[in-house]
């Protein structure tokens, strides 16, 4: 087993170091005071981690940025974050205190969270489960949620991506990009919307989809979504990011780039 250990503290990085090496002692670590250090060697010498653990603040950068740019070239590589915060604090930053390691840090967490990244996605039973990363899907109660046309799932899909209120023309322009009648568009896009609400009325979810004149929306706190959890920090959802969103369609590529761009920065030592 490969890891590595990142923290600009030395004191520390060399207290993860012994840590990890009492919880894992076949494995071989390697340290690292800086993020660009860690990505030199993943690039240019060819490391390629099974698990990363990483502070969440380093210099010029946080750790859901390292992770992403991680990602970027080693797309299966676990990522722990650490982090001084005390518990409470933590909670508010996050929903869930699995996959990040508290400071002091001993090897019975270093164990705890190794066991935790086997453990299955944990999903919300009481929201629709949404997958982006990988092509879109969509769950309810672990079952895929049929639809009649692939256009309203392709409308879910862009109401989710945006999370926020959309003019009947921006999702118009994404849905159908080489169509000019606006009439048409807006036509079928009622269509769409009456399919759509329909659909989810059908496995008992209403109220999903936000109308407001001529714009709409989509309610997240109804969705278990992986992309929305990565946005949070969500340890799981940031390990689940394999460099893919929704990749069936072309619109979201725009997104894509953003997630990626988090990690497109330059560091200083």
């Amino acid at each position: 087993m490969n890891i590595f250990a990142i923290d600009d503290e030395t004191a520390m990085l060399s207290e993860l170091h012994q840590s990890i090496q009492e919880a894992r002692p076949e494995a071989e670590i390697h340290d690292f005071r800086f993020a660009a250090e860690a990505l030199e060697a993943i690039t240019e010498s060819g490391m390629i981690p099974d698990i990363v653990f990483s502070d969440i603040e380093l210099p010029g950068m946080n750790g859901l940025d390292l992770a992403v740019r991680i990602k970027q070239f080693a797309p299966m590589t676990k990522i722990i974050f650490v982090t001084g915060y005390s518990q409470y604090a933590l909670e508010a930053y996050r929903q869930h205190i699995n996959g990040y390691v508290l400071k002091p840090i001993d090897a019975e967490q270093i164990r705890q969270e190794l066991d935790y990244l086997t453990e299955p996605y944990r999903q919300d039973s009481d929201k629709i489960q949404v997958r982006c990363f990988g092509y879109f899907e969509v769950y309810w109660h672990g079952k895929p949620v049929s639809f009649g046309r692939q256009k309203t799932k392709e409308l879910l899909a862009f109401l989710i991506d945006r999370n926020s209120i959309c003019t009947s023309e921006e999702i118009s322009d994404a849905l159908w990009e080489d169509e000019t009648d606006i009439r048409a568009c807006k036509t079928r896009l009622r269509s769409l919307l009456h399919d759509l609400k329909e659909t989810l009325s059908g496995i008992g979810v209403n109220n999903v989809v936000i109308r407001r004149r001529d714009t709409i929306g989509i309610d997240p706190t109804f969705l278990d979504c992986d992309y929305y959890r990565f946005l949070k920090g969500d340890i799981q959802a940031i390990n689940a990011f394999r460099g893919e969103y929704m990749k069936q369609y072309s619109w979201a590529e725009s997104t894509l780039g953003n997630i990626m761009s988090r990690g497109n920065m330059k560091w200083s030592r």
